[in-house]
């Protein structure tokens, strides 16, 4: 792993690096069970309506089948973009740059990592919203 500064000057010291990566394995491992979940939820879903002739516009439990099939569907999209997210951040702790924002290049407070890990920004970029390209 690459070295990057210690805490209070630009980010996590080397004693930290593994404590963070150790954290972001973790919840990088959790995610992959939740998404295997999701799956297996999903996949549960479509074959018991596979089973059964499903009209969603005319069975009064189509609607809550459909609902189901897009709310889980939308849980997996979201935790594939969070283990997008962990997996981008783990690079970034590879290369020294993990407490580092990447809008303004400023140091991301520890306490801001230690809620979101996976933080790409600090609280002040992170406030004003997506720069303008």
């Amino acid at each position: 792993m690459a070295d990057v500064p210690r805490h209070g000057q630009d980010g996590p010291g080397p004693s930290d690096l593994s404590a963070v990566h150790a954290r972001l394995a973790a919840d990088r491992a959790d995610t992959l069970a939740r998404a295997a979940a999701l799956s297996r939820d999903y996949d549960g879903i479509v074959a018991a309506n596979a089973l059964v002739a499903v009209d969603d516009e005319h069975d009064p439990e189509g609607g809550t089948t459909a609902f189901e099939r897009a709310h889980v569907a939308a849980l997996m999209a979201q935790t594939r973009e969070h283990l997008e997210e962990l997996d981008r951040a783990l690079e970034r702790l590879e290369q020294g740059r993990y407490a580092q924002c990447e809008d303004c290049g400023g140091t991301i407070p520890p306490e801001r990592l230690e809620i979101r890990p996976a933080a790409t920004t600090c609280v002040r970029c992170a406030r004003s919203g997506p720069r303008s390209a």
